[in-house]
């Protein structure tokens, strides 16, 4: 019996069948199509067990509650699927998506990310979009034929255009890569694999992007609330979040913060998802795309908020900012970490030797080549060995606390 609500496979989904291939030719496996080998091969990946010990706002030792990258990887790749199966789009692909979506992320969260920015200013830059098509298309070695994961085109396109174009159709950058061009990384990418980085990803990719989302809102409340960051009468003066709180506590006057805490997250992303589906309908419906190509050659994402979920998205974002990412406590830690980047950094381009045998270049090689060895290695660091690494070096690795 058929679930209500599904939709059967819609005809602007993503088909494995009819996949633009890998950029390596591979037999075809006999027991799974090629969306779920990637899932599969994302799964089994190093960078993928890394996401256990990175950072997603709290350093690791702050508590076992905490969300990492991976607990929130998977927590976006739930909400993903869901989405996914409700507009009849392929399940295993916007998984794909989601699993391997922060990939590039380097230790310490968005402070290790900073560091790195300013580390390769002179060199391209660092950005984390960038380095996960980096971790997947080279710096897994995993296969004897080939660097990366080899994975297909569509999970490719998928992570580089989750936020939609990075071009206009003559090529000029858009948005945030207005000031200083598309990453290398994806332009030679571009160029092995023509991504149309004019246009927008597959419904499975948007429906991943916004899931991501969907999580950070929900869960960085949770983790708030969990570290004292914030209170619960906090959250209460928000709309949306503090409707949601006013009705929990009128069904259950008693309930305790703990419970409300959960009961607000759970609901949170429950109406977060049946608003994305909602308004992803209304716009498939306006749009009647045929293919997959219609979904891309769209004028505007077709999977996401609505206009007044996405007011209460920026509110919450806008709440969470200074109360949590810029706390002081936060900010402290964070400071710290940075400097353990910028430290690890400088002491490579010193002593290229100490890097890992795999990871040293030739002697020749020029400072450009060394610095984005270097940037590589540290950006697919955990925190904890970042810590272990500095102190090999330095008197003075802070505790992070």
């Amino acid at each position: 019996m058929a679930v209500e609500g599904l939709r059967a496979r819609a005809p602007y989904a993503s088909d494995p069948e009819r996949t633009l291939g890998r950029l390596h030719a591979e037999p075809p496996s006999p027991t799974r199509n090629d969306f779920r080998r990637d899932c599969d091969r994302i799964i089994h990946s190093a960078a993928f067990r890394r996401l256990a010990h990175k950072t997603q706002v709290f350093v690791y030792h702050e508590g076992d509650h905490y969300r990492t990258r991976l607990t929130h990887t998977l927590e976006v790749a739930q909400i993903a699927r869901s989405i996914a199966r409700a507009l009849g789009l392929d399940e295993d692909l916007a998984e794909a998506l989601a699993l391997a979506h922060d990939l590039g992320h380097s230790p310490f969260g968005h402070a290790g990310e900073r560091a790195l920015e300013r580390c390769l200013a002179d060199y391209g830059g660092f950005d984390h979009n960038a380095q996960t098509l980096r971790v997947v298309t080279a710096l897994e070695r995993r296969y004897a034929e080939f660097d990366g994961l080899n994975l297909v085109w569509e999970t490719i396109e998928g992570l580089v255009k989750h936020n939609g174009p990075l071009t206009d159709k003559s090529g000029k950058p858009l948005d945030r890569y207005k000031t200083n061009g598309v990453p290398r990384a994806i332009l030679d990418q571009n160029e092995r694999q023509d991504l149309k980085l004019w246009s927008f990803a597959s419904a499975e990719a948007q429906a991943a992007a916004i899931a991501d989302d969907i999580a950070y809102d929900a869960h960085d409340i949770d983790d708030g609330l969990r570290a004292e960051l914030f209170g619960i009468d906090d959250i209460a003066s928000l709309p949306f979040a503090g409707e949601i709180v006013a009705g929990v506590r009128k069904q259950y006057p008693k309930v305790d913060d703990s419970r409300l805490t959960h009961e607000l997250v759970r609901r949170l992303i429950t109406r977060s998802i049946e608003d994305v589906i909602a308004e992803a309908t209304r716009r498939l419906d306006a749009l009647g795309p045929a293919t997959v190509d219609d979904i891309r050659g769209a004028s505007a994402p077709v999977v996401t908020f609505s206009a007044s979920m996405a007011q209460s998205d920026k509110a919450i974002k806008g709440f969470l900012y200074p109360r949590m990412y810029r706390h002081a406590r936060v900010m402290s830690v964070m400071q710290d970490a940075e400097r353990v980047v910028e430290e690890l950094f400088e002491h490579y381009l010193a002593h290229p030797a100490d890097l890992p045998a795999e990871w040293r270049g030739e002697r020749t090689e020029n400072l450009a080549a060394l610095a984005l060895r270097a940037g590589d290695f540290i950006a697919g660091m955990t925190d904890r060995y970042a810590l272990v690494e500095h102190a090999r070096y330095f008197d003075s690795t802070p505790e992070l606390r």
